[in-house]
């Protein structure tokens, strides 16, 4: 009997099984029903709206991306995750009831409202690129742990594939609910996995232990230790983490949707607080598997499999248990980023090509397709993806040009005007695409700082020399934010 396989089949099942009870909580609730498809009637409680933040910070990215980039670079490369959290904490401190507050259901709903149809256009087409880009790499991480966990099952493309079909359903049956009730249980298995792996993987004999790992670990060219907490990815690039983290947070449409779904002002806020703090110590742990791997297996073929070997030398029970929580890592991220993304395709492009088609009666068919479309684009991005967490990091600083205006609307709104909405997100999407695609123009160690630096400066430009002012936030109460 393959246990491993038993585990992760036990889990799926139990997932798909509170997609299907998902569908009560949606019948049961009042009003639209779209609103409770997509945003739970917004009546998550503080616990779900913590581990869906949760759940959508700890992915592909926080496990298999952490541990190829410590298998590199050593401890540091858990940075990730605690600049995650720092981002969630940020939001829970000073945006997450800001959100509650508002009318609105999207990102660009809210750019549109400042700055006209033209930027909230330009912003779906920026959100939707961010979202998808960190999908299709929670699929090339499902695949890259099935395939080497069950290696007589799936083939890369295999578990990509198996992969798919659990995000797409858990999401387009259960909508909003399921997803924050299978976070739930998803963010349990995943520290359970980690924790257990990781005391077998230290004191297991066959490794020889925590000191013999350490002493078996080659020199590193730059002469500094594994166990550094900055050097191995540098100052510069730990800082860069922080701040595209904090920018990201506070409006990429996944995270924004958490808030948005919240019973009220004071479960997002506090919702957000536990959650950030919940995400701080995820990448740090599995940092210490892609050490232990540079140490055991040095001549890897490819650092992304440096967490998934480990795993695959572990006791059966343990191997199965730490193979659903990888798992549980990347559909827990999935199932997040799939509503958002069927979130602004209903919200935002849906509504506007099909207005006279779409009523409350069919609005959630419409978010159900989106969903199905989604997953399609983004699995094709997926069979092109590279590094794990350089595809993130860069992808997410395109947001930077969303977060100024949403800080400056809620605490400076008299700096916005009309005229900086189109040109500031413009730009964040050129200089992206610039950074991307053609190397030679990238200046600094981050793309963060460009975009940044260009996005402030066409900002304040637009504040000193323009007249016309931003539109203002509307709250559910009928005042501005």
């Amino acid at each position: 009997m393959n246990t491993k396989l038993v585990i992760l089949i036990v889990y799926a099942v139990g997932l798909l099984a509170i997609s299907w009870w998902s569908t009560k909580l949606q019948k049961k609730g009042t009003g639209n029903k779209a609103l409770q498809y997509l945003l739970a009637g917004r009546n998550l409680p503080t616990m779900i709206v913590a581990v869906m933040l949760c759940g959508l910070a700890v992915g592909g990215a926080s496990t298999v991306g952490v541990a190829e980039g410590a298998y590199k670079n050593g401890f540091s490369a858990g940075w990730y995750n605690a600049a995650w959290g720092t981002g969630g904490i940020v939001v829970g401190l000073f945006f997450a009831s800001q959100f509650r507050k508002m009318n609105v259901r999207t990102v660009p709903e809210i750019m549109g409202t400042m700055f006209g149809p033209w930027t909230r256009t330009l912003s779906v087409v920026n959100q939707l690129l961010v979202m998808m880009t960190i999908t299709s790499l929670q699929y090339v991480a499902g695949g890259a742990i099935l395939s080497a966990l069950l290696p007589n099952v799936f083939t890369l493309t295999g578990g990509m594939v198996a992969s798919a079909v659990i995000f797409i359903a858990i999401t387009f049956v259960g909508g909003y609910w399921a997803s924050g009730l299978s976070n739930l249980i998803s963010v349990v298995i995943i520290y359970l996995g980690i924790i257990a792996a990781l005391y077998q993987t230290f004191t297991n004999a066959q490794f020889g232990g925590y000191e013999s790992i350490m002493a078996a670990l080659p020199a590193r060219p730059d002469g500094t230790g594994w166990m550094d907490a900055v050097s191995g990815i540098g100052l510069a690039v730990v800082v860069g983490f922080v701040v595209v983290m904090v920018t990201m947070a506070v409006t990429t449409q996944a995270v924004s949707q958490i808030a948005f779904a919240a019973y009220d002002e004071r479960t997002a806020k506090r919702g957000f607080l536990l959650g950030g703090i919940m995400i701080l110590p995820a990448g740090f742990l599995c940092a210490m598997f892609g050490i232990a791997a540079a140490a055991l297996a040095p001549d890897l073929p490819n650092a992304r499999m440096a967490l998934p070997w480990i795993a695959s030398q572990l006791t059966p029970f343990v191997g199965g248990i730490f193979l659903a929580a990888l798992w549980a890592a990347d559909v827990s991220t999935a199932v997040a980023l799939l509503m958002g993304c069927s979130m602004l395709f209903t919200e935002d492009i849906f509504k506007k090509l099909f207005k006279n088609l779409i009523n409350s009666e069919n609005e959630v068919l419409f978010s159900r397709s989106a969903v199905l479309f989604v997953s399609v684009l983004s699995f094709v991005l997926a069979l092109t993806a590279r590094d794990i967490l350089t595809t993130i990091t860069s992808a997410l600083a395109i947001t930077t040009s969303f977060t100024l205006f949403v800080a400056a609307g809620v605490y400076f709104p008299n700096l916005c005007k009309k005229a900086a909405g189109f040109p500031v997100i413009l730009a964040s999407l050129v200089l992206w695409v610039a950074w991307t695609y053609f190397p030679a123009t990238r200046i600094g160690p981050h793309i963060i700082y460009a975009e940044w630096a260009v996005c402030g400066a066409i900002f304040i430009a637009c504040a000193m020399f323009c007249k016309t002012p931003a539109g203002r936030i509307i709250s559910e109460n009928g005042k501005a934010v």
